[in-house]
C-alpha cells in the first residue's frame, strides 16, 4: 500500500470503529443501519488512504492489525471529541445560555450552595443546571454534557480534566446503628476487614445489586448488607438509623472542581473564582472558630490562576 492523504472524515472513523469493535462487517452494518458492501468498500478506501492495513480478514474472521488497533484507540477519541464539540457548540448557541454543573448528592461538603451564591453575585453570571449523578459525573464533562462537575480525588478519574481542589477531608465509615463497632469513637481499616465495602465506581460484591446512587449505598448499609467508608462531610446527611465513625489511617479524599481541559469561557472561569474563593473563606471560618473535624481547604491561591487559564481565549 503507498500512502496517501492525512483526511479521514468522521463518518469513516465511525466505520472503522464499529468494524473493529464488532470484527464482524455484517455486525458492524447492522449497528451502523447500512449494507454490507458500501461498508467494506469504505473501509478498503481508508485503508488506502491511509496506506496501512488495519484489518486482516478471510471468510471467516477479521482481526486488527497493530495499525487497526491504534486507530480503535484513537479514533474513539476523536468521535468523542467530536461529539462532545457538538454538544458544547449546542448550548453555548442557544438563546438562554448557561452552565452545567454535575454533582452528586451530598456529595458537595455542603460548599454548593454558598458558590452558587458567590458565583451568581459576579456580573455576566449565568444561570447554573445542576445535574445529579452518582458515576457518571466525568463522562458528563468529557463528552460535553456538563461544563463542570464536583468530583472526589483520588477515588475518581480525573483524566483529561483540569481541576481547582477546594477541600481535604478525612474518611469515615457509615454503619447500622446496631453494628459491632458503630460504638467506637474511631476505626482502623483493618477493623473493617471482612466488611462488604462497595467502591464508587467499581463493581460491588458478588450476590448485591448495582448501586446506582448514594442514597441506595446508604439503604443496603441501614439494612446492614454493606458498610461505606466515605468523605466526613457527609455526616451532616446521614439516616437516623446510620453513624459515622472516623477512621485514622483511610487515605483524605479532595473535593474538587473538575472542567475540560481546554475549555476557553469566561462565565465558567468566574465560577472557578467563585468556588476556590468559597472554599477559602470556609476554611478560614472554621479555622477561626477552631478548627473543623477532618476537613481543610485545598484551594489556596490555586483559584486564581486556574480561572486565568480557563478565561483565556
Amino acid at each position: 500500500m503507498t500512502a496517501g492523504d492525512d483526511t479521514v472524515e468522521t463518518r469513516e472513523l465511525a466505520y472503522f470503529v464499529a468494524v473493529a469493535e464488532e470484527l464482524h462487517f455484517g455486525r458492524a452494518a447492522r449497528r451502523l443501519g447500512i449494507a454490507q458492501p458500501p461498508l467494506s468498500r469504505a473501509i478498503q478506501q481508508l485503508e488506502r488512504r491511509l496506506g496501512v492495513r488495519l484489518l486482516e480478514r478471510d471468510h471467516r474472521t477479521v482481526a486488527l492489525t497493530e495499525a487497526g488497533e491504534t486507530l480503535l484507540r484513537e479514533g474513539n477519541a476523536a468521535l468523542a471529541a467530536v461529539s462532545a464539540a457538538v454538544r458544547r457548540t449546542r448550548r453555548a448557541g442557544r438563546s438562554e445560555p448557561s452552565l452545567v454543573l454535575a454533582a452528586k448528592p451530598g456529595g458537595d461538603a455542603d460548599l454548593l450552595p454558598e458558590i452558587l451564591a458567590a458565583y451568581a453575585a459576579t456580573p455576566g453570571a449565568l444561570p447554573v443546571d445542576i445535574v445529579f449523578s452518582a458515576r457518571e459525573r466525568g463522562a458528563m464533562v468529557r463528552d460535553g454534557r456538563a461544563d463542570a462537575a464536583l468530583l472526589h480525588a483520588p477515588r475518581e478519574d480525573l483524566t483529561g480534566l483540569a481541576v481547582e481542589e477546594l477541600l481535604v477531608e478525612s474518611q469515615m465509615a457509615v454503619l447500622p446503628r446496631g453494628h459491632r463497632l458503630a460504638g467506637r469513637a474511631k476505626l482502623s481499616m483493618a477493623d473493617l476487614d471482612g466488611e462488604p465495602l462497595p467502591r464508587w465506581p467499581g463493581a460491588v460484591p458478588e450476590g448485591f445489586s448495582r448501586i446506582a446512587e448514594s442514597g441506595q449505598l446508604m439503604h443496603l448499609v441501614a439494612l446492614g448488607r454493606a458498610v461505606a467508608v466515605v468523605p466526613e462531610s457527609i455526616r451532616a446527611n446521614l439516616r437516623h438509623d446510620l453513624v459515622g465513625v472516623p477512621v485514622a489511617d483511610a487515605p483524605p479524599t479532595t473535593l474538587v472542581l473538575a472542567w475540560p481541559r481546554d475549555a476557553r469561557s469566561r462565565a465558567l472561569a468566574a465560577f472557578v473564582r467563585a468556588a476556590a474563593e468559597v472554599a477559602r473563606r470556609v476554611s478560614a471560618g472554621s479555622e477561626a472558630a477552631g478548627g473543623s473535624a477532618g476537613s481543610e481547604a485545598a484551594g489556596g491561591s490555586a483559584g486564581s490562576e486556574a480561572a486565568r487559564r480557563v478565561s483565556r481565549p
